[in-house]
């Protein structure tokens, strides 16, 4: 590996005002902001909009779009217009 190449790769805690929630990773995000953390340390902190802890997908709280299935809202929409005279939808 070449060096002077590559970003440099620290420790930093992304927090997440939204949902109060930090974690402590690594990164090559930069920050001039700092934190103390759990274990006494102080570390670069970066504030997200979203993480695990408040987005939807993870927290149960996703909305569901399809509230009707796809092959009734097929029906629905064309009905057996699809389906052959004999009742055989095969070719």
């Amino acid at each position: 590996m070449q060096q002077d190449k590559h970003p440099d790769y620290h420790p930093v805690v992304f927090r997440d005002r939204a949902a109060g929630y930090a974690f402590l990773t690594r990164s090559t995000a930069a920050s001039d902001q700092t934190i103390e953390w759990d274990d006494g340390e102080t570390y670069p902190v970066v504030d997200v909009e979203i993480s695990s802890e408040s987005h939807p997908f993870y927290t149960g709280k996703a909305r569901t779009v399809d509230s009707e299935g796809r092959i009734a809202q097929f029906e629905r929409r064309y009905g057996s217009a699809g389906l052959r005279a004999g009742g055989d939808a095969t070719a």
